[in-house]
C-alpha cells in the first residue's frame, strides 16, 4: 500500500527512500557476515538491514562496520544496497558508526538510511536527520516503554521514514510476555502514531519462528490487520510467508472488485452498506494486489 502523504512528501522522497516507505518485509543480516550480504539481497526481501547491534558479538563490532562499508561503496563493485542498523545512540559505538557511515554515502553508494535502535528522544533524531542526506531514510526502532511513549514525537521528527517495532526488547523493558497478543495496545498505537503523523505505516516485529511458516504467516496477519505496513525478518525463510499474509486474498479481490462494480449504483452488497469508505479500502486493497482499477 503506497505510503500516505506527509514527512515523505515535505522531504522530496527518493527512490530509495521509496523503497523502504513501501518495503513489505525487512530482512536483517548480520554485520560480521558478509558472504551472506549479497545473498540477503537476492532472497525477495523489500529491503536488506545489515546489522551492527544486536546480531553482532561486541568484540566482532569493527569487523562488521569494515565489512558494511566495503559492501556499500560503489567504487569495489555492485554495491549491496541496504539499511544499516547501528548501535543505540549514547553506546560507545553509535558516533563513530554514524560518521563513518555518512561519510561513505556519496553519490552511487548502496546505503539506504539508518536503523536507529532504541529510539526514544526525538531531539537525538532530528540531530541525526540534519547530518544525514535528504536521500537517506531514517527508521526509528520502538524497543521500550519510553520509546512507545514518545512514538508521536518521533514519528513527526522531519524526515523519519517510518517506525518499526522490536518486541523482544520492549516485552523485556516492561516486564511483560513476548507473546503477540500481549502487546496489541503497543501495536496499535505505533500506527496511529504513523497515521497522525502523515509517514509510512511501520514494520512490525519480526517473528522468533523461522521454520513453521504458517506461525510466521499468522504473526504477519496480524500485524496487517492492525495496519502496518510490513515486518521486520530475520531468515530468509520467512519472507514468502510474510508476502503472503500481507498480500489480498482472492476472496478480498473478488469483494473489492464486486464493490467498484457496484460504485455509483446498488446500495449494497450480500447485505453490507456500499459508501465512501467502503469503496476506499476496496480500491486500496486492489491497490495491494496490482489490480487498479
Amino acid at each position: 500500500m503506497t505510503a500516505p502523504a506527509g514527512n515523505l512528501a515535505a522531504a522530496g522522497i527518493t527512490a530509495g527512500a521509496r523503497a523502504v516507505a513501501e518495503a513489505v518485509t525487512a530482512l536483517f543480516v548480520p554485520g560480521d557476515r558478509p558472504e551472506r550480504f549479497m545473498k540477503a539481497a537476492a532472497a525477495g526481501a523489500g529491503v536488506v538491514i545489515i546489522d551492527l547491534e544486536d546480531a553482532v558479538a561486541p568484540d566482532a563490532k569493527e569487523a562488521a562496520l569494515a565489512a558494511a562499508l566495503e559492501a556499500l561503496v560503489p567504487c569495489l563493485g555492485s554495491p549491496v544496497r541496504a539499511l544499516v542498523r547501528v548501535n543505540p545512540v549514547g553506546s560507545r559505538r553509535h558516533d563513530a558508526e554514524i560518521t563513518a557511515l555518512l561519510s561513505a554515502a556519496t553519490p552511487g553508494s548502496g546505503l539506504l538510511g539508518i536503523v536507529v535502535p532504541k529510539a526514544e528522544d526525538a531531539g537525538a533524531l532530528r540531530r541525526l536527520r540534519m547530518d544525514m542526506p535528504k536521500r537517506l531514510a531514517l527508521v526509528p526502532l520502538v524497543e521500550s516503554a519510553a520509546g512507545v511513549v514518545n512514538a508521536l514525537e518521533l514519528a513527526r521528527v522531519p524526515g523519519v521514514t517510518r517506525l518499526a517495532f522490536g518486541a523482544i526488547d520492549f516485552a523485556l523493558d516492561i516486564n511483560a510476555d513476548g507473546g503477540d497478543r500481549f502487546l496489541d495496545h503497543t501495536r496499535a498505537h505505533l500506527v496511529l502514531a504513523s497515521r497522525a503523523a502523515g509517514i509510512a505505516a511501520p514494520l512490525d516485529s519480526p517473528s522468533t519462528e523461522i521454520r513453521d511458516a504458517g506461525r510466521v504467516a499468522d504473526s504477519a496477519r496480524l500485524a496487517r490487520n492492525f495496519g502496518f505496513g510490513g515486518k521486520l525478518c530475520i531468515h530468509p525463510a520467512q519472507l514468502a510467508a510474510v508476502h503472503g499474509a500481507f498480500a489480498p486474498s482472492q476472496a478480498d479481490v473478488e469483494w473489492a472488485l464486486s464493490v467498484i462494480g457496484a460504485e455509483g449504483g446498488a446500495a449494497q452488497i450480500d447485505g453490507q452498506m456500499i459508501d465512501l469508505p467502503v469503496t476506499e479500502r476496496a480500491k486500496r486493497i486492489l491497490q495491494r494486489a496490482g489490480k487498479e482499477q
